[in-house]
């Protein structure tokens, strides 16, 4: 089985079969390098965590069919991927969960890719991330969101090259069992996307080379060690550091250092505990703290603030990628 591929059953789906998908939200912790002089840009970190997920599942049917919520995006990725499979759209799709959208999740990469995982697999074809992903639109600056769906754990890609390819994978290691992360979620905002993240991609100055090869000299030699190792501490401050230099570059499209200035007030009284590592994901507006253990996530969730629009969730690193099942 290649990278990026899910297994597959060799036949098609019994006309009667029902394709069910889970799939895992994921934190994207920083960008490796958005300076990008040796050629390849972005480079990401980030992992795959168990809670939010989404959940669908799909069945044949006569004509394309979807009830739940995402019903519009729904349609347009089961089309896409009947055309790149060569095939027909004929599904009834049902959406029984989704991960918040534009809250830094990568909730469009799990679902695109969970709607493709259930078409291809009611065509008794094989799945593959990566082969979608243009067609799906998705990976055009990370490749964590494709890897969190196929395999899980924590995750370094190589960035984009010149020839538009998905990101590669150059690193996976398993996020340590013990390990937790408080999710803050803002229920009052939207993170940047569509046309304006393009827009700030377009339009911030260059990130500079010496932050650029910082962030790589602490994700070879100071996070991946130190999750290889259990180490919290270790990674908490890189990942800390990392979401400083990134956060600060993105502060003119998103406000400051974080987006939502109520995770920032939870950020600053977490980090005042000393907890090993926190920040933003992605464009936020969700912020994250790194916890060595369930009883100290919880801990500081019963410290925290709790008015305001403000929701907490206490997430574990998931070390598998979606689960794709065939039942009756």
């Amino acid at each position: 089985m290649g990278v990026g591929e899910v297994p597959e059953r060799n036949e098609a789906a019994a006309s009667n079969s029902t394709i069910r998908v889970e799939a895992p939200a994921r934190l994207h912790f920083g960008f490796l390098d958005l300076h990008g002089g040796l050629g390849r840009r972005f480079g990401s970190i980030g992992l795959a965590i168990d809670t939010p997920s989404l959940a669908l599942t799909a069945r044949r049917s006569a004509q394309l069919s979807v009830t739940g919520e995402e019903a519009d995006r729904v349609r347009g990725y089961a089309r896409a991927a009947a055309t790149h499979l060569g095939g027909s759209d004929a599904a009834t799709i049902a959406v029984e969960r989704t991960i918040p959208a534009h809250a830094g999740f990568g909730s469009g990469t799990q679902l695109a890719l969970a709607v493709a995982a259930a078409m291809a697999r009611l065509s008794g074809a094989p799945f593959s991330a990566a082969a979608f992903s243009s067609s799906l639109d998705r990976g055009n600056r990370s490749g964590v969101g494709l890897s969190a769906f196929t395999e899980g754990g924590l995750i370094v890609d190589g960035g984009r090259g010149a020839d538009g390819s998905a990101p590669p994978v150059t690193a996976r290691l398993a996020y340590p069992e013990a390990w937790r992360i408080v999710l803050i979620l803002d229920r009052s905002m939207a993170g940047v996307h569509g046309t304006r993240e393009i827009e700030a991609f377009r339009d911030l100055p260059r990130f500079p080379e010496a932050q650029a090869a910082e962030i790589c000299r602490i994700v070879l030699m100071q996070v991946l060690p130190a999750v290889a190792l259990a180490e919290p501490q270790g990674f908490g401050a890189g990942i800390t550091r990392i979401q400083d230099l990134i956060g600060d570059h993105f502060a003119p499209h998103q406000g400051g250092r974080y987006a939502s200035a109520a995770v920032a007030q939870a950020l600053e009284q977490a980090a005042a505990q000393g907890v090993p590592g926190y920040g933003q994901s992605s464009w936020g507006p969700t912020g994250f703290a790194l916890m060595p253990s369930e009883a100290d996530a919880r801990s500081l969730v019963a410290s925290l603030d709790r008015g305001g629009p403000l929701r907490f969730l206490i997430a574990r690193g998931r070390n598998s990628g979606a689960s794709i099942t065939t039942g009756d």
